[in-house]
């Protein structure tokens, strides 16, 4: 059972990654593109934006794919935890823990189980476990 539940948690936050990646990269799930996104970014002082928009989109659409396939499990996850950490650091960090608040709880939580399976393992249904 320990299997099946790491599998269910890779796939909801891989995938959900992808998409979040696909958003940034391409504009698909309502997303802005990097044109938009990077604008956006340029706003919160990450700059380049449209560069940037780029990097943080391959991050999280590769590292989504790999958390989600357990290929590389502990580097799909570094890419999500990266990600998130500069989530907090930039945009929630300033408004406190709680997510009503707008602050960092969710984000958080996300680095914990990533990092989490990273360290316990895939599991056996993964490709990680069939190399």
């Amino acid at each position: 059972m320990m299997d099946l539940g790491l599998l269910i948690i890779r796939l909801v936050i891989g995938v959900t990654f992808m998409g979040h990646g696909a958003q940034k990269l391409f504009g698909w799930f309502g997303g802005y593109g990097p044109k938009g996104t990077g604008g956006w970014m340029e706003s919160i002082g990450i700059k380049p934006g449209v560069q940037m928009a780029i990097l943080a989109g391959l991050s999280e659409l590769v590292g989504g794919l790999l958390f989600a396939s357990g290929l590389l499990t502990p580097v799909g996850a570094f890419l999500i935890a990266s990600t998130m950490v500069v989530a907090i650091l930039k945009v929630h960090g300033q408004n406190g823990y709680w997510s009503d608040k707008g602050g960092f709880e969710y984000q958080l939580v996300l680095i914990a189980v990533v990092i989490g399976v990273a360290l316990i393992g895939a599991g056996s249904y993964s490709i990680d476990a069939w190399l």
